[in-house]
């Protein structure tokens, strides 16, 4: 895009976007790319707006592995010890947006300043925060929705869903048919919907309504994962209903590395034969029950198949997105293993405390094959390097990810319930070597790989769809 110049003859200086990340490396992390990608391919400059709450070492590294042109700015922390302390996270996330509204506006109207503002990106469970760009006079107002199409969809039928669908989602007779989408069973929809009288669900319909209030909606998805859910929302039938660009995949890019050692678990991949390996890990903030904890470590050793496993402590008390603020373990997760089991599994399995640098894993030849809980950002990391995947979804929307890659396009086989060590063991043998539905898997993600590249690149899908998005900023 051509920056132009000033009335003086000076060139003009370059477009600058603010960004706003709800807490959740999930949320930050697609957008982040998506900065990335506004300077790389446009010339501009952007500045992420991040909350207090989640500034975690894991946090500052990454932002701070940034460009030059993408700033990162902490919002100040706000008081939040009024919520219940079982509070879900879209409650604590949406009330932490919702009480720095006046900080964001202040934080707007100083970037409009020093910086040519010409747009605020907020994701899903930051729509209040639209309030705080209109204060500040900033002109384009875009909803980024991080994960796809289906819950986009499902946000914007909320509204209707909620005055129609009586009692709730969990005990539906049937699943919930919206159009383009595959068919989601009530108790797989969205986790903060599961509850009526929870204050999540209040905030979600909230939310929902706050879609429209965007200029346009840029989602992180690309048309061959979800082609009807995309032919469907490409329409522009619905009154009031915003454009939605589909811009994805934004994965994360790898940061320069060079000067820290190269993780253990990539010198163990190095020694493993190609596609051999199956990679476990829940993501960020994902938790098992120790019971759960023991069957999937039992059924990998049944498996006989190669394994590298991010292992962190259970949670048997708390919520199964124990994690989400903090994804350390707190104890030694290896204690919580069946006994032996390290030792048993010494010459096929390498296990990891906590973390692994996931996109270094998933890039390596040695994988084969992806153990995980479907959120988003980790699908379109496995689809982006062709791996194949088991589903064990835990929360948020990552149940409705699972049944839209198992029943709409055959990217993944879900670990059937009971989640015992035979079953886990019997998929986790079917994705590696199987010649029939592991087949299928493989040979489907294979050609996902090549339609999301084909996408990224010079006049595909996504370059053009972001393209449109920014020719809007020269008028």
């Amino acid at each position: 895009m051509a920056n132009g110049a000033r009335d003086d003859g000076s060139p003009a200086r370059p477009p600058h976007v603010a960004m706003l990340a709800t807490p959740g490396m999930g949320h930050l992390i697609p957008l982040a790319e998506l900065a990335r990608r506004l300077a790389s391919r446009h010339g501009a400059t952007a500045t992420l707006l991040t909350f207090a709450s989640t500034a975690s070492a894991t946090q500052r590294a990454f932002l701070a592995s940034l460009p030059p042109g993408i700033a990162s700015l902490r919002l100040p922390p706000v008081d939040l010890s009024d919520l219940p302390r079982g509070a879900a996270i879209e409650t604590r996330m949406s009330e932490e947006t919702a009480r720095s509204v006046p900080a964001i506006a202040e934080a707007l109207t100083k970037m409009k300043e020093t910086t040519r503002l010409v747009a605020f990106v907020t994701d899903i469970f930051g729509t209040d925060a639209f309030d705080a760009a209109r204060a500040a006079g900033v002109g384009r107002r875009y909803l980024f929705n991080p994960t796809n199409l289906h819950m986009l969809a499902l946000l914007l039928r909320l509204p209707e869903l909620d005055a129609t669908v009586p009692g709730e989602f969990r005990d539906l007779a049937e699943p919930v048919r919206l159009p383009g989408c595959v068919p989601i069973p009530g108790s797989a929809i969205l986790s903060p919907l599961q509850d009526k009288g929870d204050p999540c669900y209040r905030w979600m319909l909230h939310h929902a309504a706050g879609c429209r209030e965007a200029d346009a909606i840029l989602v992180n998805s690309f048309d061959a994962v979800e082609p009807e859910a995309a032919a469907v929302l490409r329409q522009q039938q619905e009154p009031g209903r915003p454009p939605v660009y589909n811009v994805g995949p934004l994965i994360l890019t790898e940061t320069d590395t060079k000067s820290s050692p190269r993780a253990a678990c990539l010198e163990w991949l190095d020694r493993q034969p190609a596609r051999s390996v199956i990679f476990v890990s829940f993501g960020s903030g994902g938790a098992l029950r120790t019971e759960q904890m023991r069957e999937l470590a039992l059924g990998l050793e049944l498996s006989g198949q190669r394994f590298l496993w991010v292992v962190r402590s259970p949670s048997d008390q708390g919520a199964v997105s124990d994690n989400y603020y903090d994804a350390e373990s707190k104890e030694d997760p290896f204690v919580f293993l069946p006994e032996g089991f390290v030792e048993r599994t010494k010459d096929v399995g390498f296990l990891v405390s906590s973390w692994a640098p996931q996109i270094g894993v998933i890039a390596h030849e040695a994988t084969g094959g992806f153990l995980t809980h479907c959120g988003w950002n980790s699908t379109l990391e496995s689809l982006v390097h062709g791996v194949p995947m088991v589903a064990w979804p835990l929360y948020a929307e990552q149940h409705q990810n699972a049944v839209m890659l198992a029943e709409g396009i055959g990217a993944v086989i879900p670990v059937p319930e009971p989640k015992r060590k035979e079953t886990v063991a019997g998929v986790v043998k079917e994705l590696m070597a199987g010649e029939q539905k592991g087949a299928a898997v493989r040979a489907t993600v294979a050609e996902l790989q090549k339609a999301a590249l084909e996408g990224l690149r010079e006049g595909g899908a996504a370059t053009t769809a972001l393209a449109e998005v920014v020719e809007k900023w020269a008028t």
